[in-house]
């Protein structure tokens, strides 16, 4: 029986603005057999980033289609660095930091693809386990001479390079290295598809090349576009620096609200882009949003369907709460049901006072403790003033009491206060 993919694998990436190139004769190839196709990653961190989303989508759509994916993690290409789409050279990493962020990247990747045995699991792989037995001269004599240097110099990663200042031997010969992945799991796998952004067409085609001249096959390319913003930035980055998947350094409420705060002409591209949402509803989604934007529909399905895939159901709802304390009508109720690391991060722009836990435990007079211990006001009689407006709260509650007193009681998870002026001024008060 002829192999019948769910759907369109090529047709569904150009509806959702996931395919910026195809190299002839792959949309027929796999409409017609079950292909198996990878998706490479550099372990240059400890962890993913919201850029990888995007080939990690197209992994998550090539399997829901039928197809086998492969995750090759480079374990071998990461000692040398990547010049594509780089100005300058990437700093080398010692095998040990290589090896801790391949097993960090590993346990990510198993979130979003079904590995395993069988039908269509996924496989992950290593480069470094093939090339590990390669010397080099054996390298340069069986493949180098298989691909010339005016061929690995049209590639634009290089040409760019050269243009800028120059490029390094090491990663002039990166495409190679690459070429050879392609080779290795086409000779290995049966893999016939190689994915990845459009910056990496250049080190896709040497592996096609490679496996035209040295296996005498046929491999094919496909690339997703470098995903921008509407006034041409990079997409990807907040004010402090990439959005990681990784909570320890984007914590879910900062990813949360990367999501929800997507600008409005963005929003449109981004829900086809990333969301598994199917087309009818995406479209019925875009329906509802178009007219209301105010009403931010998508960013909040976005972020909604974001965190909780890259992170849990749990993440999520602590994510709202948090959002709906500080931005919307939250209780104070809701606030104490935070947990711990929730509202560290929501508290995280806020101005910051730290007070002694052993003065708090002996009690400190309310006046004192928001304009002495602390700088909230600039006076008590500023203080007082908001006191007895019934215009502060702690904790979310109102507070009034101009003559009470403060003691570690109120403290959230023993060590934090929420100090509110006004409806949209908060302070946090840290015990130490």
């Amino acid at each position: 029986m002829s192999f019948q993919p769910n759907f369109d694998f090529v047709e569904e990436l150009r509806w959702r603005g996931l395919l910026h190139d195809a190299m002839p004769g792959a949309q027929e190839l796999l409409n017609t057999e079950q292909v198996t196709g990878y998706v490479g990653f550099d372990p240059t961190a400890d962890s993913l980033h919201i850029g990888n989303l995007v080939p990690i989508t197209q992994l998550m759509h090539f399997q829901r289609a039928g197809h086998i994916p492969v995750a090759l993690v480079g374990g071998a290409t990461g000692m040398v660095g990547d010049p594509s789409g780089k100005t300058d050279e990437r700093k080398l990493l010692d095998v040990e930091t290589i090896n801790h962020n391949i097993a960090c990247q590993k346990a990510q990747l198993q979130k979003f693809i079904e590995f395993g045995e069988g039908g269509n699991k996924a496989k992950m792989v290593n480069n470094y386990d093939w090339f590990k037995n390669w010397s080099f001269l054996d390298f340069i004599r069986d493949v180098g001479k298989h691909i010339t240097v005016s061929y690995m110099m049209s590639k634009d990663s290089v040409r760019n390079r050269l243009e800028s200042g120059g490029i390094s031997f090491t990663e002039f010969t990166y495409q190679l290295v690459q070429g050879y992945d392609f080779l290795h799991l086409y000779k290995n796998e049966g893999c016939k598809l190689q994915m990845g952004g459009s910056d990496q067409w250049g080190n896709i085609t040497t592996g096609t090349e490679l496996i035209r001249r040295m296996a005498g096959g046929e491999g094919f390319a496909l690339t997703a576009p470098l995903i921008t913003k509407a006034d041409g930035t990079k997409f990807g980055k907040s004010e402090g620096g990439n959005v990681w998947l990784d909570p320890a350094r984007t914590s879910p409420y900062k990813f949360y609200q990367f999501w929800l705060n997507v600008a409005d002409e963005d929003a449109i591209r981004f829900i086809k882009i990333y969301s598994l949402k199917n087309r009818d509803q995406i479209e019925a989604l875009i329906a509802e949003h178009t007219g209301q934007e105010h009403m931010r529909i998508l960013q909040k399905e976005l972020a909604a369907e974001m965190t909780t895939r890259v992170h849990s159901e749990h993440d999520l709802e602590m994510a709202l709460k948090a959002t709906q304390i500080f931005f919307g009508n939250g209780s104070a109720e809701d606030l104490k049901a935070l947990d711990e690391a929730t509202l560290a991060a929501a508290a995280d722009g806020m101005e910051r006072f730290e007070v002694e836990k052993s003065s708090l435990a002996q009690g400190i007079q309310v006046l004192d403790l928001l304009a002495v211990n602390t700088q909230i006001f600039p006076s008590k009689s500023e203080a007082r003033k908001m006191l007895q407006a019934n215009g502060f709260a702690f904790n979310k509650d109102k507070y009034a009491d101009i003559d009470g007193t403060i003691n570690d009681a109120i403290l959230l998870h023993g060590k934090y206060l929420i100090a509110q002026k006004g409806k949209k001024q908060y302070f946090l008060i840290e015990a130490v």
